[in-house]
């Protein structure tokens, strides 16, 4: 079951302030009163440090209403109250935001969640809060039926039980004594119990100030939700936005579906997957040489430079990658980011990213294209061996760079006129791959249904047959980086007929060809 995005219904804001509060006389329990029409709810908020409110399905949040409206034992919300009179939330942010959700039928579409992502939310978003609130109100009711229930002349005799429980029961409230960092030590310590932090969410909240998770939250919301540059200049503050905005784009459209029914597939998989963040800010750090022990090295951003400078970086490899840029060899997804049975293969993102800055420093990107038909082929007959790298380094971060030299040994072979069996054979003949083998076994099938896994085999063989090609390198064109190519150039006299024209990739149309 999908995860649901429930993020925007607790605001973000920094507590870093001086003084000691003492919560000795505060309220020791909130009910769902505290969250309609009172002096409480409207000034509860998340540190902006707070990882997303991401991590729960459909299941998980109908579970806890239930405990919640059966009077079942919930453990305790820990808040701090910062000097300005805020309730920051400490641990809890899951439970608090699943009744809000519930109350305002919000599960990542409604008003609330509209406001925060300007509008602008990703349609698997809107799908997966669509199949919530079915769910949910399915197992339990919408709040508004129940709430509405002593109020029906023959009221469902459920809802009218679930309302009085809703009158009596209320969740029980910690607070944490002490300044901020008190408070940041809390949190820190209460998260990584329970539901850990996973090591990219503790990097990210620990360097939170640092230009690359800057970047890398920008991008994944493109630009949206709470803007962690919000101190930039103005300036700063635009650009971070717009490229972002830009970079997403060309990262995770069109959205990823399984089975796969089309080889239109976005480059970085599905955004709404938990390995996405992990992945742009590895794409981030690839691109921009920045090493995993960053949050010793690198300064905090104070004013939106560093942020800027990152995604611009990037932007540039991800015009390169796949885009409708000039500069653009607009690799397929299928054939450099998916497996045979389209799942995404994240350390072939990562080797692709590396290989292409090489690639671009030792100017050699013109002699891919000579080889670009045999390399695409190879790619997809040994698929299988890019797993097994993968598989041998256990880790996407530690095995794109073999991956990337995997790559660049095939391309060398391809050049020197070797057919791509031999240019494998070399391959793995190396000291470096000697351990490689050539698969000749094929997959033992015994069930007579069609697994998603298998469905999105057979599309992908059919319709890769038929796919569309660059005329001028014979590589298959993606959707998001296809040009229209004089035949006979305009500078040559040539002119715009149905005749003269052919589709290409956009590095081919204005590099290769000029």
């Amino acid at each position: 079951m999908a995860k649901v995005n429930i993020d925007a219904l607790i605001p973000r804001e920094d507590f870093e302030t001086t003084g000691v509060n003492n919560a000795g006389n505060l309220k020791h329990s909130i009910s769902v009163s505290d969250f309609t029409n009172s002096f409480f709810y409207p000034f509860i908020r998340k540190p902006d440090f707070q990882r997303e409110t991401s991590e729960w399905d459909a299941r998980k949040i109908s579970d806890f209403l239930e405990s919640y409206i059966n009077g079942d034992l919930i453990p305790s919300i820990i808040l701090w109250r910062s000097n300005s009179g805020l309730f920051f939330v400490i641990d809890g942010a899951h439970r608090f935001s699943a009744l809000t959700s519930w109350i305002d039928d919000d599960y990542g579409d409604g008003e609330i969640s509209q406001k925060f992502y300007e509008g602008n939310i990703p349609e698997d978003q809107k799908t997966i809060a669509l199949e919530a609130r079915k769910y949910i109100n399915k197992k339990i009711g919408s709040y508004a039926e129940i709430i509405d229930a002593p109020r029906q002349p023959i009221p469902n005799p459920d809802y009218l039980n679930r309302a009085k429980n809703l009158g009596a029961f209320s969740i029980q409230v910690q607070w944490v004594d002490g300044d901020a960092s008190k408070a940041e030590h809390s949190f820190f310590k209460i998260n990584q119990q329970g539901e850990p932090l996973n090591k990219t969410e503790l990097k990210l909240l620990q360097s939170r100030k640092k230009g690359n998770a800057i970047a890398a939250r920008a991008i994944i919301r493109a630009g949206k939700g709470h803007k962690y540059w919000a101190t930039f200049t103005a300036d700063n503050q635009k650009k971070i936005q717009e490229i972002s905005d830009e970079i997403n784009k060309i990262l995770f459209t069109p959205p990823l579906k399984t089975p796969v029914k089309s080889l239109e597939l976005p480059i970085a998989g599905k955004i709404s997957a938990s390995q996405t963040l992990p992945l742009i800010l590895d794409f981030i750090n690839i691109v921009n040489q920045i090493t995993p022990d960053f949050n010793s090295k690198l300064p905090d951003d104070t004013n939106g430079d560093d942020t800027l400078r990152y995604l611009t970086k990037v932007r540039k490899v991800a015009w390169r990658i796949n885009s409708i840029h000039p500069s653009s060899l607009g690799l397929h997804p299928i054939v450099y980011f998916y497996s045979a049975d389209g799942r995404y293969k994240t350390a072939s993102f990562y080797a692709i990213t590396a290989w292409v800055l090489e690639a671009e420093a030792t100017n050699s990107l013109k002699d891919f294209t000579k080889v670009r038909l045999n390399f695409e082929k190879l790619l997809l007959k040994y698929d299988y061996l890019v797993q097994d790298i993968n598989r041998k380094y256990r880790q996407a971060i530690n095995s794109y760079m073999h991956i990337k030299d995997f790559y660049m040994g095939c391309i060398k072979n391809l050049l020197i006129g070797k057919n791509i069996d031999a240019a494998i054979t070399e391959i793995i003949k190396t000291k470096e791959f000697n351990y490689l083998k050539i698969d000749t076994t094929k997959e033992d099938v015994t069930s007579a249904d069609f697994t998603s896994g298998r469905k999105s085999a057979i599309f992908i063989k059919e319709a890769l047959a038929n796919g569309l090609k660059c005329k001028i390198c014979n590589g298959l064109i993606h959707q998001n980086s296809l040009t229209f190519d004089h035949i006979i150039r305009k500078e040559d006299g040539g002119i715009g007929s149905v005749e003269n024209g052919q589709i290409s990739h956009p590095f081919c149309n204005s590099t290769i060809k000029n």
